[in-house]
């Protein structure tokens, strides 16, 4: 009887500690996140940054130019040595759409992004430590950056079970399970080679609200843990950490200073660009970089928008990527100094100039608007020359803000930038309000 007694006080306090944090994975905004004894911020793991007499580590960070938050500066990875704030094209399966691996050099694209959970499934990691990593199997021969898989709990949501262990997804490709853990997604980025490495975090969409948002900031503090456990080769390559909290400054605060007690090589500022307000997306960044380390580079994960850029490079963000300047050139869209044209429009079809005169890429050298109308948007090669001319509007922009950065003429270089991108004072308040709060009076 007495035994009988302790196992149903047993099960009672088990089923009453179940109940108490039943609601954690809600996204109601009316429920209360529960702490639990595994919500460790601080859990004395550090990053194994190489050390020792002769020894280089895999980044080096030198700021050779401010101006208030904005920072050009030298970033040294194992493949390349690159000049920031920079913009990284997306190639998510070893390729950037349309361009060659020679032609990315050409742009002078210092990092190229490639998807962990896409890698991973196809070529496979075994085929990746077959042929010596990712820069030999697409023939790039500068930097890296692996993406973990974990944007993939947010554009895959449909396919994707989330647990403590991981994340469990049915393949697009073919229907088959991975789990992606911690564990494996640092195995498959450690047989990529990326000289940068994100650590797998718990995503839920910027718009995400209730106790599901403290959930994922707490369980990515110990998902960090295990990658930095599992990452088999930190003298080449480099993890980065995610800062992840939603749009609640007090969750950015606490995974700030657990991210930070773990001494990583750089941060990333994650789970924005999701549809949340531009006022709350500049808010956040601008929290995050007062924050992380001034020795240290910040990258701000999925932005591309040209005012974006300018605008968080002023906040002090050092690194950005995105699918934009790729994706819309597949849809018959050239980037310019005023914003954009749909060359797919007939307005262009008897326009014999070329995209912007005064742009030095081979399209603007060889290729009219008139031409461009013809296979925008319909015949491969439209999508090609597009997205080469984009994304050296990408590096040039990015060139500019380094320089003007250094000549410490910034602030002049952004409301030259607006005045062309706005002439009928136009600009977005958010825009406005993020850069008067650095000084730069529009």
């Amino acid at each position: 009887m007495t035994t009988t007694t302790i196992d149903q006080s047993t099960t009672s306090i088990k089923n009453n500690n179940e109940d108490k944090y039943s609601k954690n994975n809600s996204t109601d905004i009316n429920d209360v996140y529960v702490k639990t004894e595994e919500d460790i911020v601080i859990s004395g793991v550090k990053y194994p940054t190489p050390t020792g007499e002769g020894v280089i580590p895999p980044l080096q960070f030198e700021i050779i130019g401010k101006w208030g938050k904005a920072r050009a500066s030298k970033l040294t990875l194992p493949h390349h040595v690159c000049s920031t704030p920079m913009f990284m094209p997306v190639g998510t399966q070893g390729t950037v759409k349309g361009l060659t691996s020679q032609q990315l050099v050409d742009l002078n694209c210092g990092v190229v992004l490639g998807n962990t959970y896409h890698l991973g499934h196809r070529p496979g990691p075994e085929v990746m430590d077959s042929v010596g990593g990712l820069h030999k199997f697409m023939n790039y021969p500068r930097a890296m950056l692996t993406d973990s898989g974990g944007f993939q709990m947010v554009s895959l949501l449909q396919l994707a079970e989330i647990t403590e262990q991981g994340v469990q997804f049915q393949s697009p490709h073919d229907g088959s399970t991975m789990v992606l853990t911690p564990e494996l997604s640092m195995g498959i980025q450690n047989s990529i080679g990326a000289d940068i490495m994100m650590a797998l975090d718990d995503v839920v969409s910027s718009t995400t609200v209730g106790p599901r948002v403290e959930q994922a900031m707490y369980r990515t503090l110990r998902w960090i843990d295990r990658c930095i456990k599992a990452h088999k080769k930190p003298e080449t390559q480099n993890i980065f950490a995610i800062v992840q909290g939603g749009l609640d400054s007090r969750l950015r605060e606490i995974c700030m200073e657990g991210l930070m007690a773990r001494e990583f090589p750089g941060y990333a500022i994650g789970g924005l660009s999701g549809g949340e307000s531009k006022d709350m997306f500049w808010r956040v960044v601008h929290q995050c970089t007062s924050k992380l380390p001034e020795n240290k580079p910040r990258y701000l994960m999925g932005v591309g928008y040209a005012l974006d850029l300018v605008v968080c490079s002023a906040l002090g963000v050092d690194m950005f990527d995105c699918v934009f300047p790729s994706r819309t050139a597949r849809f018959g869209t050239a980037l310019v100094a005023s914003g954009s044209l749909n060359l797919k429009s007939s307005e262009y079809s008897t326009d014999f100039t070329p995209i912007d005169s005064e742009c030095q890429c081979m399209v603007c050298k060889n290729y009219t608007k008139a031409y461009l109308h013809i296979v925008a948007g319909k015949e491969a090669i439209g999508g090609q020359l597009l997205t080469y001319h984009n994304i050296h509007y990408q590096m040039s922009l990015m060139s500019q803000i380094r320089q003007s950065i250094i000549d410490q003429t910034f602030p002049n270089f952004v409301k030259s930038f607006i005045n062309k991108q706005y002439p009928n004072n136009d600009c977005p308040q958010w825009a406005l309000d993020a850069l008067k709060e650095v000084n730069i009076i529009i």
